[in-house]
């Protein structure tokens, strides 16, 4: 049963309405946990793969913010988004150090940007890795759909249990949406926090569709999370509903600081306030919508709040 949408007194429809949707919160701003920024060449072939899925979904996946980077920035910046993410994915053997070289990069010279990493299963992985971390990255992505990997494989076991010390996050994209394939879907991830119970995830896309067995580790392993990327929106809620039975447990995990507000931008067929519509039209409070969209971030990422 899908979720039925509510009416609340906070309004978010238009990108212009973005800024008041926080302020009436009472917050600084907005932490997205799940934001994308890529090297040239190979947003491009991104942007060709969202094009080329629409016809697969039986409905267009046009992008939303096809921008320069430049542009984009000030767009989240007119937005108030104080924090965000550039996750890149290595899809392939030798290619997460140069995407760590760019987006470590990109966030050195981009305020408001954390610096971001990713890794692959393949020889060397756990030295780049390091390498990383004490370039002084603060988040992981892995795409195992994209990739075609998965989260157990011996490789990573090591770099598992570096990050599980560390205490640096991974987004890690394991749900079976919108186009599942062998290495999709909750067992592998489950396997791996069976072995490092500590690690910090953050579960992409709600773990859409497979919402209430990525919610039930979420609810067993203390340190793992949920963003909410594109999940409940009009676009995703025919290919993948949220049930309703499950909101409660949505509930608790987001005043528990454990669900965080991820939009997928630039990469999304509607603007980006319709994800916080969508979050609103859920009338789970206003404490939760502070949790999911400033306040769990914030602690996850060790974003200060913004002075004067």
């Amino acid at each position: 049963m899908p979720v039925r949408h509510r009416q609340s007194t906070i309004e978010c429809v238009r990108d212009t309405e973005v800024p008041a949707f926080w302020q009436a919160l009472g917050l600084p701003g907005l932490v997205d946990v799940h934001v994308h920024f890529l090297p040239e060449r190979m947003l491009r072939k991104v942007w060709a793969y969202f094009d080329a899925a629409g016809p697969l979904l039986g409905r267009p996946w046009p992008i939303r913010y096809r921008w320069p980077d430049a542009d984009r920035v000030a767009h989240l910046e007119a937005l108030g988004v104080r924090a965000y993410t550039a996750l890149a994915y290595a899809h392939r053997p030798g290619m997460a150090t140069d995407l760590n070289g760019w987006t470590l990069g990109f966030a050195a010279r981009t305020p408001g940007c954390v610096p971001c990493a990713t890794f692959y299963p393949e020889p060397g992985v756990l030295g780049y890795v390091r390498a990383a971390l004490a370039a002084g990255a603060r988040v992981f992505k892995v795409h195992v759909q994209v990739g075609h990997f998965a989260l157990d494989d011996p490789l990573l076991g090591p770099v598992w249990g570096l990050l599980a010390e560390a205490g640096v996050p991974v987004v890690v994209h394991a749900g079976s949406g919108p186009v599942p394939t062998p290495d999709t879907g909750p067992a592998p991830l489950a396997a791996v926090l069976a072995r490092h119970p500590r690690l910090v995830v953050v579960i992409a896309h709600l773990g859409a569709p497979e919402y209430g067995d990525f919610l039930a580790l979420a609810a067993r392993y203390e340190r793992v999370h949920l963003d909410t990327t594109m999940a409940l929106t009009d676009f995703f809620e025919p290919l993948a509903p949220f049930p309703v039975h499950l909101l409660p447990l949505l509930r608790d995990l987001g005043l528990a600081g454990r669900v965080l507000l991820g939009s997928d931008f630039p990469n999304i067929p509607h603007e980006y306030a319709h994800q916080l519509e969508s979050l609103v039209r859920l009338d789970l409070g206003d404490e939760w919508l502070r949790a999911v969209c400033w306040e769990a971030g914030a602690r996850l990422l060790a974003v200060p709040a913004p002075t004067g």
